[in-house]
């Protein structure tokens, strides 16, 4: 069975989407990078994330043309600078972000991580980009547990649709506090990063024995077998770039691998959880 997330007010979103960042980098990738978000489209990962950050726009771009005539099959996500965050700083990115996106409104606009700008300014800018119809909803990113308190304390604060974080089986920092946190809330985190970043980490996941031989027995990739831990978690959405077809689909097939207690425990052992408060996660 497909497992799906549900933000709030929301209809059944399935937990793994498409991630973009270092899309739209390389203009000789840009086509297979438009035919992979397509077939993840046709794949029925709806979720696509992206930001003016990434290749200064040019990943919004690629998205916009993956989507030109299938707008209604996405669910778009896209993220404000902390310097853009401000009353009127946030509407003129957010209308810059739209032409790039060929399209006159996101599902959901992310605050990218915490800056300058006050909260209650950036809470009020989302709400007038709400009111105009240029977003239906909004939430933040990069956001750790007293970040949220302090958010939720804010006048409109409380309709944060979700909070994306780096979260993968070598960074389970969130699971101390902050997930237990949200899940209490009932807000769904985005889960950056789900098969970590290149370099050792990453290596370190890939390479381990205990998780090379559970994929083995269930005939699936260690990076399915990463996809499917991190969507383990109730209300947890993956979003993992990939920019081939062929990685398209494997991710898409981690919507329905089911990880039994056994395999779950073996992975605890070699990747336990936090016994206490760690600084969230960056990359």
């Amino acid at each position: 069975m497909m497992k799906t997330i549900q933000f709030h007010g929301e209809s059944a979103l399935p937990a793994i989407g498409q991630g973009t960042w270092y899309m739209g980098e390389n203009a000789a990738l840009r086509s297979q990078e438009v035919g992979a978000l397509q077939a993840g489209l046709d794949l029925g990962l709806k979720v696509i994330d992206t930001a003016e950050m990434y290749a200064e726009g040019a990943a919004e771009e690629v998205v916009g043309e993956a989507l030109r005539g299938r707008r209604d099959q996405a669910w778009l996500v896209s993220k404000v600078y902390p310097w853009n965050a401000g009353e009127v700083d946030a509407i003129e990115a957010c209308e810059r972000s739209l032409r790039r996106l060929q399209t006159d409104y996101l599902d959901l606009y992310l605050l990218h991580w915490r800056g300058n700008v006050p909260l209650e300014e950036t809470i009020r800018a989302m709400e007038s980009l709400q009111q105009q119809g240029k977003i239906r909803h909004w939430g933040v990113s990069n956001f750790d547990h007293d970040d949220m308190l302090e958010l939720w304390q804010e006048p409109g604060g409380k309709s944060c649709l979700t909070n994306q974080v780096l979260y993968h089986l070598a960074s389970r920092g969130i699971e101390y506090d902050l997930l237990p946190q949200c899940q209490q809330r009932e807000m769904p985190i985005m889960a950056y990063c789900p098969l970590a970043q290149a370099g050792r980490l990453r290596q370190a996941l890939f390479d381990d024995a205990r998780l090379q031989q559970i994929a083995q027995q269930k005939g699936i990739s260690v990076a399915q077998v990463l996809l499917a831990w991190v969507i383990r978690q109730q209300g947890v959405l993956a979003i993992p770039k990939a920019s081939s077809v062929a990685h398209v689909q494997q991710n898409a097939a981690a919507l329905s691998i089911n990880l039994t207690n056994e395999e779950l425990s073996i992975i605890d052992r070699a990747f336990p959880a936090p016994q206490s408060k760690t600084a969230l996660d960056v990359v």
